[in-house]
């Protein structure tokens, strides 16, 4: 008959040996107060982990079997697209019902019961060498196509524009309009041939300081230049057909100036003027009595324009009226003109050809300006509302003198345009006035002058009375007669 185990030894187990060597043994009946051994013991299944044992009694550690789990060291898994496993796996133990069996296959990585069997079958191709083949393409594909968009957007962004080389050949007529910039000339000049590139251009006069000088007009260019040659021909002018008209120039000597450039013969344009007035442009209020020289006088703006031997001279007067017109426009000579005590626009453009005569300076079409309105006002006791203006005699006359004659022989002068003889101002312009001009005549200087004098190149003396500007004008002969002797 056994004897009751001593206090903390266990069954079986000799005296003073307090742990049994097998942990099954520990307990051998039920404990009071504590459930029973199936319910509590929690090391008593197979899969289990084993009781904590103490130093030195503890078992050795199972040698590592091939295939087996590592816990510490997983294997890497591995998607199925890539090692081929999947649908050409035989798993028979899973099929068979045996979860263990399946979870230890899968662990040592092969198929369980069935492996031995698919050793003897011959063994499906893996898709993992096609599959990698399948994407590398694709990424090469992606890649090539980012390389090749993203070299069109450097070219585009840093490239150098295509360009021709040399000074080109043959000749093309090319006309750059007002306003045009670097980019819309560059444009211009590649539709015509001139360029291979509006780039090649733009680079070419952003990298010449000198380009900035390029101006509208008609340029005789060849074809197939390069940017930079391009560049340098229309700064030469001998490639410009432009023609500049000076600010105060008459109809008639820009008539003739535009018959040289287009190679026509004289007195060509004047008479296109004459029989084509009515067609190039002139707004309606520009239309002035029966005893107006000229109704262009006055709308042929200052400015540069194309003429080239090829056009026509209503070309060109068109786009002298059109500019004019734009400017008129701009000044509001419609909306002004009664503000300064004018009858109509056409009365303020002619004061502005008057100032623009009669003035030599900036500063002295304010005053200028200011005197033709002092004498145009009915209270003008000093001139009797005559403007006294001998530019307005020379006009009549088709001459440009300094001394007209004795004032007594002028006013004999039979003439609409001789503003010693009638009053007021005369039936039209008498010139183009300029900007500065037109200027000065909606913002005069104030002052209540009635004469003025230039007494030599770099002076003009404005005066309010007659025996002020009798002075002045004294001063002037005396200068006069200096430069004589």
């Amino acid at each position: 008959m056994p004897h009751p185990a001593e206090p903390g030894v266990a069954y079986g187990a000799a005296p003073g040996d307090r742990y049994a060597a097998n942990p099954a043994d520990t307990y051998s009946g039920p404990v009071p107060g504590h459930q029973d051994q199936a319910e509590a013991d929690h090391y008593a299944t197979p899969d289990a982990y084993p009781p904590p044992q103490p130093p030195g009694r503890r078992p050795a550690e199972p040698e590592a079997r091939e295939g087996a789990w590592d816990a510490e060291a997983p294997e890497e898994e591995k998607h199925p697209f890539f090692t081929g496993d999947g649908e050409d796996r035989d798993d028979s133990a899973a099929d068979d019902g045996d979860p263990a069996a399946a979870r230890t296959s899968r662990r040592r990585g092969g198929d369980g019961a069935g492996d031995g069997e698919r050793r003897g079958r011959p063994k499906k191709k893996s898709r993992n060498g096609c599959a990698c083949l399948v994407v590398s393409a694709v990424l090469l594909s992606g890649l090539g196509g980012v390389s090749y968009f993203g070299y069109q957007f450097w070219q585009g962004q840093f490239g150098s524009a295509p360009d021709y080389s040399g000074a080109g050949s043959g000749s093309v007529v090319v006309e750059i309009p007002q306003g045009a910039g670097l980019a819309e000339i560059g444009r211009i000049l590649k539709q015509q041939g001139v360029v291979k590139s509006s780039g090649a251009f733009v680079s070419a006069a952003n990298s010449n300081q000198r380009a900035k000088g390029i101006q509208a007009g008609v340029y005789t260019l060849a074809k197939e230049m390069s940017g930079a040659n391009a560049v340098k021909a229309m700064l030469d002018p001998r490639s410009s057909s432009n023609m500049i008209i000076p600010e105060g120039k008459r109809n008639a000597e820009i008539y003739a100036l535009i018959d040289k450039r287009l190679g026509l013969k004289a007195g060509t344009t004047a008479k296109t003027a004459k029989d084509q007035s009515g067609k190039l442009g002139l707004p309606a209020w520009a239309k002035g009595g029966p005893d107006i020289q000229d109704p262009l006088e006055g709308f042929l703006f200052p400015a540069s324009y194309p003429a080239a031997k090829s056009m026509k001279p209503e070309a060109v007067l068109k786009k002298m009226v059109a500019r004019a017109n734009e400017e008129y426009t701009k000044a509001d000579v419609v909306g002004k003109a009664a503000g300064l005590g004018l009858k109509n626009p056409l009365q303020l453009v002619t004061v502005a050809s008057l100032v623009q005569a009669e003035g030599k300076y900036k500063e002295d079409f304010d005053k200028v300006a200011r005197v033709v309105y002092n004498r145009l006002k009915p209270d003008n006791t000093e001139t009797n509302g005559l403007l006294d203006f001998d530019s307005t005699v020379n006009y009549a006359r088709g001459e440009s003198k300094l001394a007209i004659g004795s004032v007594d022989k002028v006013r004999k002068f039979n003439h609409p345009y001789n503003t010693y003889r009638i009053v007021g101002l005369p039936p039209g312009p008498i010139g183009n006035p300029g900007t500065a001009a037109l200027q000065s005549t909606l913002n005069p200087a104030e002052g209540a002058w009635y004469y003025f004098v230039s007494v030599n190149e770099d002076e003009t003396i404005f005066s309010v009375t007659h025996e002020e500007h009798e002075r002045a004008r004294q001063r002037y002969l005396d200068e006069l007669k200096k430069n004589q002797e």
